[in-house]
């Protein structure tokens, strides 16, 4: 395999740069990278030019913004507290999934989206499928209003619209999750994919804090909008007992 000696130099700067507690010297970088300091002033130059490392007081670098965003990024859980999670969790989804017949899923926070860890198919033929491993946005699934309603979720950037009933304003994203705060669960009423209505209640662990979400997703043609409210019930009904073992009965 050919490796660009260049990119790879970059990278490691940029790894120096984050592990670092404060801004750093030329001479430095120069000699972490084993090159002169004209290479290293160039190689500085270049990532500052992409944004990715800027020039702090006395003339000593640090992270660009671009990746001092990414670093301030929330961070998701781990693998093995993951793979424990859907152990702990699938069951009651299965129990989901018997009661209402519609698609259980379970997803986590990444950064600003929820991926989806775990799922259980309806038995129906008519099913909503999210894959296992993808990803979805926050302000607009039932699984990420609930990380926005009850968990350490932010919504950034634009309300990217993906249905005619996507919500595209702040303000009106503001009311809905205060209302999903009051209701006890969230809701997508065909804001993410047309035809199909979702709800989705918190995961909470040790100390009360929301580590996932567990929802039920059917075509609109089942779940009609009253039958949202008793799936919204019916998650939090079963999903309240799961909730106090893995928090230790201290939520």
């Amino acid at each position: 395999m050919r490796v660009l000696q260049s990119l790879m130099r970059g990278l490691n700067a940029l790894d120096y740069l984050r592990q670092a507690n404060a801004p750093v010297r030329l001479t430095d970088i120069s000699n972490h990278l084993d090159v002169d300091k004209s290479n290293a002033s160039h190689l500085m130059r270049t990532l500052i030019a992409a944004g990715y490392a800027q020039q702090a007081d006395g003339r000593k670098y640090e992270l660009g913004e671009k990746l001092v965003a990414l670093k301030n990024q929330p961070k998701g859980p781990d693998l093995e507290a993951v793979i424990a999670l859907r152990e702990a969790m699938h069951p009651t989804m299965e129990h989901l999934v018997d009661t209402s017949q519609e698609c259980a899923h379970m997803a986590v926070l990444v950064g600003h989206r929820v991926w989806y860890v775990d799922k259980v198919t309806s038995p129906l033929p008519l099913k909503v499928d999210h894959p296992v491993g993808s990803l979805a946005p926050l302000h607009c699934t039932a699984l990420g209003k609930a990380f926005l309603a009850f968990g350490s979720a932010i919504q950034t950037g634009a309300l990217t619209p993906f249905t005619t009933r996507t919500i595209i304003d702040p303000d009106k994203l503001e009311a809905e999750i205060k209302e999903t705060r009051r209701r006890g669960y969230a809701i997508d009423d065909e804001e993410y994919s047309a035809g199909i209505r979702c709800v989705a209640v918190p995961i909470y662990a040790v100390g009360g804090n929301m580590v996932a979400a567990v929802g039920l997703s059917g075509p609109s043609a089942r779940i009609q909008s009253e039958r949202l409210q008793e799936f919204g019930e019916m998650v939090i009904a079963l999903c309240a007992s799961q909730n106090q073992k893995l928090n230790g009965n201290n939520q």
